[in-house]
């Protein structure tokens, strides 16, 4: 959540809790659930769901009739497209959940999602283990914190082995997983769980659809493995924790309480990570998950104070869990509404946020008035008057504000620390289909980008066309469904490209001098730049390198405007600068003939120049591919991968199957889903999703430069 590493010291001593709210903030959960597609975690909110008596009935994803995929889209494709919010309540606990996609296309919703919540359950297919967009998750949630349990789901699968994804995640995502259950069979004779924290085994009654469940003793032939695998847990927890290790050297074993409260503690400190099994489609496992989920996710108590700056005097500030302290909180989604306008989504991290209180903006500097407090479960919304502090709530009708803004108190300004957001990889050219469409496509572009922070939309300065980029095909169809459907606009769209970038790779200096006679009035400028490429993925950042007696304060806003025009329309081509370092070290102003449209002209030309003397080069997304084929077909899949321009980086047997890890250039990836089946006589199948961006070859960047 923070930027710096999350300890386990609870700030509860300091907490102070309204009257009013319906739940302790220590029996509080904000959780998510992330996973590879397909592995099932709407299907396990839905079981969630039902069990904490938030459904009467359960949908089915494949059937289009799961309440968290509530969008039209969702339901035809059986997939989850943006992130859905709900809350429920297990064992007088109060859970606010939120389901994620797992499609790398809609990778975003995973980020923002991750950014305000305190815990996370990640879900694993016990037949795939560890994929593609599982290793992309876990490292969104590492890199914000987030404590995780792990439910391996469909274990009635064929192929179904719990042992080998425990390994995986141990060795593939540098975790250190503790398995507290052992499955009670496999594939089709998978009946249950073995407890290894009370050492018992728990058969779930099937015509109860899973409600009801029978406690029994652990089967002979199961007794030795739970034995030795509750001993290696036990010596998981010994090796963390003294209290443990003492406690198991004089009594021989542990109480039951023992052993929650150090596992507890390793999963806040993020140093244990717990696994269970289940299968949620067969409703078996998912009530003892909602059961790790309160007994060893943090509540908002559990975790560090959020992070922020004072956007006046830049200085570190604090923002604890506590309903009597200033109101802060943050923005992570946005979504249009036809009668309440915008609705903000909201994770509030200290104070209340109350009906009809005024509070402020720190990045647009305005104040702003809450008229409609919401509180979520999926599309539909209850009203309330007032968000307490750890709750995640959303706000109706709110204008100007964007996802990642802070919303706090006037008399206590914080800006909180924002969101990531992944560069898209492709796009499209988009017009409207008729005149009357124009307007409509412009009202559509404008609200889908608000909400969606990788839907960008520009205009391309050579060719005076439209275009729409996103995280892939299947992102650029979403969006353009949506036009039709929400806002009733028909668009004639081309085909989908790869969005390239340009860069810079040497360190380089040039300057612009802009003097010229417009409207019978001399304006003059002159702008020197110094520009060095920065760390892949890290973006561009502009620094003023100058005093303000060589360039005054006046001009430094157009000056910094004209190098953000610069990088946008590129150099070599049309495609954007990234991951460049600009300095503006060097300018000459002329007090009579100097002029805002002057100096933005000289340093948006000094832009080109300065990136061209730093040798520019073209940038291509690469894409992590994993290809699982039969053996007969490897040959040729690996032979198809060369002459795509792949990179081979791994091949390991899953069961019967081989699974290749490619490095390949996205655009060498069209068409690819025909091609592996042809090749592997339609048993191959693959994934992947966006790993880095890289200079392109030689002969691709004479073949881009070109085309243009």
């Amino acid at each position: 959540m923070s930027s710096g590493k999350k300890s386990n010291k609870s700030t509860s001593a300091q907490a102070r809790e309204a009257a009013g709210r319906e739940v302790a903030l220590s029996r509080l959960r904000n959780i998510g659930i992330i996973a590879h597609i397909d592995a099932g975690k709407t299907t396990t909110t839905e079981r969630m769901l039902f069990y904490a008596g938030r459904l009467h009935q359960m949908g089915e994803v494949h059937e289009g009739s799961a309440t968290m995929d509530w969008m039209p889209q969702e339901k035809e494709r059986g997939i989850t497209i943006t992130s859905a919010a709900t809350t429920c309540y297990w064992r007088d606990h109060m859970v606010n959940v939120i389901d994620t996609p797992g499609h790398v296309d809609f990778t975003v919703e995973v980020e923002r999602s991750l950014r305000v919540l305190d815990g996370a359950v990640g879900v694993f297919c016990a037949v795939g283990g560890v994929q593609p967009q599982s290793e992309t998750v876990w490292l969104q949630a590492e890199r914000y914190h987030v404590p995780r349990l792990v439910y391996v789901n469909k274990m009635d699968r064929m192929g179904a082995d719990f042992g080998t994804v425990v390994t995986e995640i141990r060795e593939r995502l540098g975790s250190n997983p503790v398995p507290i259950q052992l499955p009670w069979g496999s594939e089709e004779t998978f009946q249950g769980v073995i407890d290894l924290i009370e050492m018992q085994a728990i058969r779930v009654d099937e015509e109860s659809l899973g409600a009801t469940f029978e406690v029994v003793e652990i089967p002979e032939d199961m007794r030795e493995a739970a034995e030795l695998a509750r001993a290696e847990m036990i010596e998981l927890l010994a090796e963390r924790d003294e209290t443990v290790l003492e406690a198991f050297l004089e009594e021989g074993d542990l109480t039951t309480e023992m052993i929650k409260a150090s596992l507890r503690a390793g999963v806040v400190a993020n140093e244990l990570v717990p696994v269970l099994c289940g299968t949620s489609l067969k409703n078996k496992g998912v009530q003892q998950l909602l059961n790790a989920v309160i007994d060893f996710l943090p509540s908002p108590l559990d975790v560090p104070p959020m992070e922020g700056v004072d956007p006046k005097s830049g200085e570190h500030v604090l923002r604890e869990a506590d309903d009597y302290g200033p109101a802060g909180a943050l923005a992570f989604k946005l979504m249009a509404d036809p009668y309440l306008g915008q609705i903000v989504f909201v994770r509030v991290y200290s104070g209340q946020l109350k009906k009809g209180q005024n509070v402020f903006c720190p990045r647009t500097g305005k104040r702003l008035r809450l008229t409609n407090l919401i509180r979520l479960h999926a599309d539909s919304r209850e009203e309330v008057d007032v968000l307490h502090s750890g709750e995640i709530g959303a706000v109706g009708g709110l204008k100007g504000v964007t996802t990642g803004d802070t919303i706090c108190a006037e008399n206590a300004k914080v800006e909180l620390a924002g969101i990531r957001f992944p560069e898209p990889v492709m796009s499209m050219a988009i017009e409207p289909k008729t005149r009357a469409d124009k307007e409509r496509l412009e009202i559509a572009l404008v609200a889908l980008a608000a909400e969606d922070p990788t839907c960008m939309v520009r205009l391309d300065a050579e060719t005076g066309q439209t275009v729409l980029s996103g995280m892939g095909e299947l992102h650029l169809e979403i969006l353009k469904d949506r036009m039709l459907r929400e806002y009733k606009c028909q668009a004639n769209t081309g085909k989908p490209m790869v969005a390239y970038h340009e860069t810079v790779t040497a360190p380089a200096q040039a300057g612009s001098e802009f003097d010229r006679e417009i409207g019978g009035q001399r304006q003059y400028a002159k702008v020197i730049l110094a520009a060095k490429p920065r760390e892949r993925g890290s973006g561009n950042e502009i620094i003023f390198d100058l005093s303000t007696k060589v360039l005054p304060a006046q001009y430094r806003d157009v000056v910094k405007e004209g190098i953000e025009n610069g990088a946008m329309t590129g150099v070599l081509s049309q495609f954007p600068v990234t991951d460049t370092e600009i300095r503006i070290v060097g300018a000459e102003v002329d007090p009579e003939c100097s002029t805002e449209v002057a100096f933005r002209t000289a340093a948006t030309m000094a832009f080109r120049d300065v990136v061209l003397a730093a040798k520019a080069e073209i940038l291509e997304p690469i894409m992590a591919l994993d290809i699982i084929t039969p053996p007969e077909s490897m040959g040729d899949v690996l032979g198809d991968l060369n002459g795509r321009r792949g990179k081979v980086k791994d091949m390991v047997a899953r069961g019967i199957q081989q699974v290749v890890r490619a490095a390949v250039p996205l655009a060498e990836l069209f068409g690819y889903a025909t091609a592996v089946r042809s090749l592997s006589k339609g048993r191959a199948s693959y994934t992947m999703e966006p790993e880095q961006f890289d200079i392109v070859p030689e002969k691709v960047k004479e073949k881009l430069l070109n085309r243009w």
